[in-house]
């Protein structure tokens, strides 16, 4: 089981809680299966990947725009893709390889630090 399916599962859950709905009385109001749901809270499944999906779960939950984004965000990283809108930024994906070897430890050079500055002084 993914940490990442754990977590988004945990706050599916907690969101659920917070508005004082039952897993069946979610899933009738988002025409979802109740038996998937509870795997989903559980980490035991991915979410779905459909964004119309996710953003009736989210207004179910009643989460502002903002924090809509964030589930969307959240439910993306659960099932190890990168957001379209990322993916459609081309300066992004050329600064893919210096963020992975990044986060791996490794030592980016100064061409990929330099792009990366500048990204961020741009976005």
């Amino acid at each position: 089981m993914s940490k990442n399916l754990k977590k988004f599962g945990s706050l599916l859950n907690q969101l659920r809680i917070e508005n004082n709905l039952s897993i069946r009385e979610v899933c009738k109001e988002v025409a979802y299966d109740p038996s998937n749901w509870s795997k989903i809270e559980r980490g035991l499944i991915s979410p779905p990947s459909d964004e119309k999906t996710l953003k009736s779960w989210a207004k179910a939950m009643k989460l502002e725009k903002e924090k809509t984004q964030e589930f969307l965000d959240d439910a993306r990283v659960a099932q190890g893709i990168i957001p379209d809108d990322i993916l459609d930024r081309v300066e992004m994906l050329e600064l893919m390889p210096a963020f992975f070897r990044t986060v791996r430890n490794k030592k980016p050079s100064k061409d990929d630090i330099d792009s990366l500055i500048n990204l961020i002084k741009n976005a």
